[in-house]
């Protein structure tokens, strides 16, 4: 079978001579092919777009060089095929006016997940209050998203979640409503052990994980509480779930989050309030991780390879913005686990 941009990484690493190539790349930074074992079903195309800058397109660029160089025949036949339409898969289907005339916020709107939530939102027609720390990033979703149905935008507003000045502005910007909070925004830990975390790195984890989904929760739902509706979706983790995931401060931020969920979910049951949560395994979001644990880190890496496949950013938003609509209607407490089956495992 000939390579192309749009053959899956799995279709290169058992290929007898892309496997090589591809093999070799990853050596030079130090990684072996079963590091790629999540990402065995997406196109090798996508991991320049999910590899923070560690999977160049220049790369992508040398591995095909060098496959045409070691099999020309096969190459020239890839070559033809990769000009033709790549496979049918999983596209995002907008749903029109899904969100007209409401106001959502979502926090870690500048990258991932939280990206792909609030531009499917406001291209549904949602007037998208978008929070995240990175203000020259928001402005690039603002510009980027044209063509907007009338009555739908996004808002820009950058700020620290854990920081209630921050938390008071965004809900102030959104006005006298928030129909739906989907809290996105998270940070991750450096796999560590609990005897080897430190204070720093548990401190920060904890307060934008936790005490950043609590503090835009508590914000949001007194008026919630006035309208009699709302909705509010929290972004967990598998390691919400397993202790095998991440390390102790992901793991117990994560943990915590689920509790936050049930706790809000029972609360304000009777008063339309409806709270969901979901739990995505692995996701090709590039994020960042602060180093790699001496102690935990090793540990946790054999059950890593349990990750079924990595999913994108939209494909997350396509279930979170259906718990954020009016769709998720007998939806309240659940813990969604869009993993890829990895919870399963």
């Amino acid at each position: 079978m000939a390579l192309t941009t749009h053959s899956t990484v799995g279709d290169w690493l058992d290929h007898p001579v892309g496997g090589r190539i591809l093999a070799d790349f990853l050596a030079q930074g130090g990684a072996t092919p079963d590091s790629l074992a999540p990402a065995r079903g997406l196109a090798l195309e996508q991991l320049v777009a999910m590899s923070g800058g560690k999977f160049p397109a220049e790369a992508l660029d040398a591995l095909l060089a060098a496959y045409r160089e070691a099999a020309p025949e096969e190459a020239a036949a890839g070559d033809a095929a990769d000009d033709e339409p790549a496979a049918a898969g999983w596209s995002e289907q907008i749903t029109p006016g899904r969100f007209a005339g409401q106001t959502v916020v979502v926090t870690g709107a500048a990258s991932g997940i939280g990206r792909a939530v609030a531009s499917r939102v406001a291209r549904e027609g949602g007037r998208v209050i978008a929070a995240d720390i990175s203000a020259e990033r928001l402005d690039e979703l603002a510009a980027g998203l044209t063509g907007l149905p009338s009555g739908a935008e996004i808002i820009p507003v950058a700020g620290d979640i854990s920081a209630q000045d921050d938390v008071d502005r965004i809900v102030a910007t959104a006005g006298g409503r928030v129909d739906a909070l989907a809290n996105v925004a998270g940070i991750m830990d450096d796999m560590s052990a609990v005897h080897e975390v430190t204070d720093a790195l548990w401190e920060r984890v904890l307060r934008v994980n936790l005490e950043g989904t609590m503090r835009l929760t508590r914000a949001v739902v007194p008026g919630m509480l006035a309208a009699k509706e709302g909705r509010i979706v929290n972004v967990t983790s598998e390691a919400g779930l397993r202790g095998s995931a991440a390390g102790v401060a992901y793991t117990a931020s994560k943990h915590a989050v689920v509790g936050l969920t049930k706790s809000t979910a029972v609360m304000y049951a009777k008063h339309g309030i409806r709270t969901n949560a979901v739990a995505p395994g692995g996701v090709a979001t590039g994020i960042q991780l602060p180093g790699q644990a001496e102690f935990g880190a090793p540990v946790l890496r054999p059950y890593q390879a349990n990750i079924l496949s990595l999913a994108m950013p939209e494909e997350l938003a396509a279930t979170i913005t259906f718990l954020l609509s009016k769709d998720s209607v007998n939806l309240n407490g659940a813990i969604i686990a869009s993993d890829g089956g990895w919870s399963a495992v």
